[in-house]
């Protein structure tokens, strides 16, 4: 009894001697993949903000703030409940990088605010962070001895050609979003797309897509702009992005050198929409008899954009009876098209005033005669009206000589690119933003 707690001490004192041998190795170090500079810069906000807390303050809170008309920028600040002082100490700070009094009504930026824990005095700005373009942005944050400090970061920008993929689900404007389209290049397509096919009857669920695009990307991964479709597909069909020498504007050709666009599109509507009501003797749905049906409705959600299917000149912009808001256009060939039931006009769209193929005209409503949002879709032909779904239309020009011989070379450009998957360019710096003066810190 007398020697146990000795033995005890003794093996404790030789386990902890071997598992001391045992575990005691030399440390190895391992070199750490370098950080980005948006990665820095959001460990050293961390810090900042970590460090600018004053003890009985709250955690900081993220309030937004958007300039309202007839507020300057030191009045926005002062929204989110801080002392006018600070918010005057805040503006003179960021008037270092650039002109505060130039700011603009809906200019957003981002604030961390703490509030006292006990209720009493005025909640305490810890950072401020605004978006000055589309990869510059400047913060104002509370350093360690609790000065404020403004900082610039400015992302490397890389452009790249991008090949997405995708089966429908839905319609195909909102398959292409959801893949990762943006809104300018699902728009384009479904534009060129309406001049093969019935968007509504002819698109089937897993039928395949394919576009190739540009972009410009940050280096951590924003979509910051999208440049030109380049390539689109659908169901066999395919469009090449190509510009003919002398012409104003780029178009689109098939494999062969045959433009795409049409005379006419199929349907004044590139997206969300099915016919609820076709050509022909039906039962009206408000009077409850049958009668003819002289057009064709398209049910959409309100605001959906109406395009012109073809080139022309707009005859009417008014309000007619049943049809409520109404527009008429005049296009070549004795053809006019007709279209009912509008919420508004596109800006600038009033009688005398030529229209684009493709260009937004209206907004799909339910003013006049309706049960609900829905355009009523008419073609006259020499002032008669005919099936909108019958309208034959004409084809595109072929290309021929060296315009030929130049999209031949361009479509062989893209179909390398589809073939490699896409095409990524060197980073650029950000060109500076207007404005800005360089930041101090």
């Amino acid at each position: 009894m007398r020697i146990a707690p000795h033995a005890l001490t003794a093996v404790a004192a030789i386990s902890v001697a071997l598992l001391a041998g045992r575990v005691y190795q030399p440390a190895r170090a391992e070199e750490a993949p370098p950080l980005t500079q948006t990665q820095i810069a959001a460990l050293a906000d961390q810090a900042f903000a970590a460090a600018g807390t004053p003890a009985g303050l709250t955690t900081p809170e993220a309030i937004p703030v958007q300039i309202r008309r007839g507020e300057t920028f030191e009045q926005a600040v002062r929204r989110t409940g801080i002392a006018p002082e600070e918010a005057s100490a805040i503006a003179a700070t960021l008037s270092n990088a650039m002109d505060v009094s130039a700011m603009r009504v809906g200019q957003r930026f981002e604030t961390a605010i703490s509030k006292p824990r006990g209720g009493l005095g005025n909640p305490r700005l810890i950072g401020l962070t605004m978006r000055t373009g589309p990869a510059t942005q400047l913060t104002v944050s509370r350093s360690f001895d609790g000065a404020l400090r403004l900082r610039a970061l400015e992302e490397k920008v890389s452009h790249e050609t991008v090949v997405l993929t995708g089966k429908v689900e839905g319609s195909l404007a909102r398959t292409a979003r959801r893949e990762g389209a943006p809104a300018n290049i699902a728009r384009t397509a479904g534009r060129l797309f309406s001049h093969k096919f019935d968007m509504d009857r002819d698109i089937r669920a897993n039928d395949e897509f394919t576009y190739v695009f540009d972009r410009s990307i940050t280096e951590n991964g924003r979509t910051i702009g999208s440049g030109d479709l380049l390539y689109a597909e659908l169901k066999g069909v395919a469009f090449y992005r190509f510009q003919p020498a002398g012409a104003r504007e780029a178009q689109y050709f098939d494999a062969t050198g045959k433009n795409t666009r049409s005379a006419m599109m199929r349907t004044p509507l590139e997206r969300g929409f099915r016919v609820s009501s076709s050509y022909g003797f039906r039962r009206h749905p408000i009077a409850g008899y049958r009668k003819m049906h002289q057009g064709i409705d398209f049910a959409a959600g309100m605001g959906t954009p109406v395009v012109a299917p073809a080139d022309g000149v707009v005859v009417e912009a008014r309000r007619w009876g049943g049809y409520g808001n109404w527009l008429r256009i005049r296009h070549s060939n004795g053809l006019e098209t007709g279209y009912g039931h509008l919420s508004r006009y596109a800006s600038g769209v009033r009688a005398g005033q030529r229209v684009r193929q493709g260009q937004v005209v209206a907004y799909v409503g339910s003013t006049g005669a309706s049960t609900g949002p829905h355009l009523h879709y008419e073609i006259w032909q020499r002032g008669q009206r005919i099936n909108p779904a019958g309208v034959k239309t004409t084809e595109g020009t072929v290309l021929a000589g060296a315009d030929l011989t130049a999209f031949r070379a361009e479509k062989a450009r893209i179909d390398r690119i589809r073939a490699a998957g896409g095409e990524r360019r060197p980073q650029v710096q950000q060109a500076a933003v207007e404005g800005l003066r360089p930041a101090q810190g």
